[in-house]
C-alpha cells in the first residue's frame, strides 16, 4: 500500500509551536508499506514555527487575524502534485487530528478557544475529494494496519 502521512506524526518537528506529534509505533505498523510523509503547511512555505492558525469563515487565518491562506492551498497544492495522485497513486492518508490542513473528522471553530466543529482540514478535504481514503490519527485502528 502507498500511505500518505502528516509528516508531525512520524516525528517530524513542523508543527506550528516546532513540535511533533510522534506516534511512537506508527513506524512499526507501517513497515512494509510506501509512506510519504507530508505537512502541507511547510510545503506552502509556512516557517517552523509559526503563529497557530484555524479556519475562519472558509479561509486560514492566525490568532491575531492574519490571512495565511494562499500559503495553506499552495501548500495542499505542492502535496497533491508530489502525491502524483494520477500516477502512482495513494491507497491511505493517515492525518493529524484538528490540524486546518489535515483534520479529518474535526477542525478548531475559529474563534481560537479551543472548541471543535464537525468538518475537515484544506488538505484532508481535497484528498477526499480525489477519492482518496482519509483517516484520522485517532481512528487508527479503522486503518486496517
Amino acid at each position: 500500500m502507498r500511505i500518505c502521512v502528516s509528516a508531525c506524526l512520524l516525528g517530524e518537528r513542523v508543527k506550528y509551536n516546532g513540535g511533533d506529534n510522534l506516534v511512537p509505533d506508527l513506524a512499526a505498523r507501517l513497515r512494509g508499506h510506501d509512506v510519504v510523509p507530508v505537512c502541507p503547511e511547510v510545503a506552502g512555505g509556512l516557517s517552523v514555527p509559526r503563529p497557530p492558525a484555524e479556519l475562519v469563515d472558509g479561509r486560514v487565518r492566525t490568532r491575531d487575524g492574519a490571512d495565511v491562506d494562499a500559503a495553506f492551498r499552495a501548500g495542499v497544492s505542492a502535496c497533491v502534485a508530489a502525491l502524483d495522485l494520477d500516477g502512482a497513486g495513494l491507497d491511505l492518508a493517515i492525518l493529524q487530528s484538528r490540524s486546518p490542513s489535515c483534520g479529518v473528522n474535526a477542525i478548531y471553530d475559529g474563534s481560537f478557544s479551543g472548541r471543535l466543529i464537525p468538518g475537515r482540514g484544506l488538505f484532508a478535504a481535497e484528498l477526499a475529494r480525489r477519492g482518496v481514503r482519509v483517516v484520522d490519527i485517532e481512528d487508527l485502528d479503522t486503518a486496517g494496519l
